[in-house]
């Protein structure tokens, strides 16, 4: 969606006054975008596109990199474009993108070894039920943070060097590497010259010591990934990784020079930056995380312990997260598979129509259930279907679905971190349905906060690349810019919110009872 509220004559009047760009490419799941920021942290022009998801079988999910590649491009072009910009006009470009997504190509001729593996895909069950037997999974969580799970970046390398004729002879001789979105896109930007991830990306790939945020040697040899084949770690903000090439999108040298994975780009950018502050954010899937400090906390409720960020050669923060792997999609599930709505707007009018979900439970375990089941085997579940269910009942309880979960990871981190949230903030596209965000009030029992910017993913990614730069000073200037745009109270009685949490939790188990051979 391309914005409209800034036009020529305003942004010659803004230079005459001296205002400072910083740009932010935010590479996600379904869409890229490019946002341009001022200096206070304000959108004054942003582009985005959509990008295919291809499903190639049941669990398997793939994206064209080439295409994103692309899409980048023209998101970059249209939206400095759009306010009569050069790209010598910004100072520094920032980078968020969906995690453990993972890419194979050559660095020296560019050649894509295969589609990008996306994180919701399961191929790489196999390979971690049969690690689950041979290693503890408390071995695996003190050194990198994480549990056994497809969902993280290692089984996908393994499953690409396993199965792409050719690439592990590359990989052992330099002519692969593998990366996340961020290396993928860093590279194109600075016309090869970059091969990095930052350290919140590389928290994501089940291969990084988590304490000493180096690539870990024995977990390496786990997956049998060669270590050259990776990306080098480098701090989220506080560096220049390289500069954009004259030949690309910005026909400049610009600095490239803050990199964040979307959640912890979302947690920058909502000004988490004390022990305690945690955010929820509401797109594909669903994220919730709190920060916690320098301090290094292993859960014991289905938690991941990951970087929040590294600032130059400061100490890395910490944070507790859990993942929901299906909320928005849900709703798109709903729209274009389903042909339940056209639209999420209409979808969220058929859900106020009624005062409740009927009786109804969906539990969308489309991907296996993440945390705090990681249960990658679970599928999803309709429960509690009557004659008296109409359309707008289950437009209802697609919405609660995602409070739900993120109810179930609320909780957790509370067991895990005794840190009691007084407020949740929240961002991302689903915060704009009213009604599912006063059912997470009532169903967290406390004030549930959306900030006046809520493209807060891009906007952390554009305060990293900004304070690289001198664009921003300190944490306290970025804090300062955070406002409260919208706040939804909970009203639910503690009796009605107990008797849905049952029902919730009796249909999950329904999911974990699900056993299906899937069907090519």
């Amino acid at each position: 969606m391309l914005l409209k509220s800034r036009r020529n004559g305003y942004t010659a009047l803004v230079r005459r006054c001296g205002v400072r760009y910083i740009g932010a490419l935010d590479q996600g799941t379904t869409s890229t975008r490019f946002i341009i920021f001022d200096q206070r942290g304000s959108i004054v022009s942003s582009y985005q596109l959509e990008h295919e998801q291809n499903f190639v079988k049941p669990g398997w999910v793939e994206h064209d990199p080439w295409e994103i590649w692309d899409n980048s491009c023209e998101c970059i072009s249209k939206a400095l474009k759009e306010i009569n910009l050069k790209g010598s006009d910004i100072e520094g470009i920032g980078i968020t993108n969906q995690r453990e997504t993972v890419v194979a190509w050559n660095p020296k001729t560019g050649k894509v070894w295969h589609n990008a593996i996306v994180w919701q895909d399961l191929r790489g069950s196999e390979l971690i039920d049969r690690l689950k037997e041979e290693v503890e999974a408390s071995y695996l969580q003190d050194r990198s943070g994480l549990i056994f799970s497809p969902y993280f970046a290692a089984s996908k390398i393994a499953w690409l060097l396993e199965n792409v004729e050719g690439l592990r002879d590359a990989a052992e001789k330099g002519d692969a590497v593998f990366g996340t979105m961020d290396t993928w896109l860093t590279w194109n930007l600075t016309g090869g010259k970059a091969i990095v991830t930052d350290v919140s990306n590389a928290s994501r790939y089940l291969l990084m010591n988590i304490e000493s945020c180096t690539w870990d040697d024995e977990l390496l040899e786990l997956f049998d990934i060669p270590k050259h084949a990776l990306p080098t770690i480098v701090p989220s903000s506080g560096m220049i990784y390289g500069t954009t090439t004259p030949s690309g999108p910005l026909r400049a040298e610009v600095p490239v020079c803050g990199i964040l994975g979307d959640q912890q780009a979302a947690l920058f950018g909502q000004a988490c930056f004390t022990e305690g502050m945690g955010k929820s954010t509401y797109g594909t899937g669903g994220f919730l995380l709190v920060n916690t400090g320098e301090k290094l906390i292993k859960s014991t409720h289905g938690l991941l312990t990951t970087v929040a960020y590294q600032i130059g050669g400061q100490r890395p923060v910490y944070a507790l997260e859990g993942s929901i792997a299906v909320a928005g999609s849900l709703v798109q599930w709903a729209r274009d598979n389903l042909k339940l709505v056209k639209s999420p707007q209409e979808l969220d009018k058929l859900a106020c129509s009624v005062p409740d979900c009927g009786g109804v439970y969906i539990v969308p375990a489309f991907s296996g259930l993440f945390a705090p089941y990681w249960r990658s085997d679970a599928r999803g579940v309709i429960a509690g279907l009557t004659g008296y269910v109409n359309r707008a009942h289950l437009c209802r309880a697609i919405l609660e679905a995602t409070a739900f979960q993120v109810h179930d990871i609320y909780k957790a981190m509370e067991g895990d971190s005794h840190i009691v949230m007084p407020s949740l903030k929240v961002d991302g596209g689903m915060t704009n349905s009213t009604p599912l965000m006063e059912f997470q009030a009532d169903l967290l029992g406390v004030p549930v906060i959306r900030p006046l910017i809520v493209e807060t993913t891009a906007l952390g990614a554009a305060y990293a690349a900004g304070l690289s730069v001198g664009v921003w000073k300190d944490f306290d200037e970025l804090s300062a810019y955070w406002k409260e745009g919208k706040r939804w109270e909970a009203n639910m009685s503690e009796e009605e919110r107990e008797q849905k949490i049952q029902f919730w939790k009796k249909a999950v188990n329904r999911t974990l009872d699900w056993e299906c051979e899937d069907k090519e």
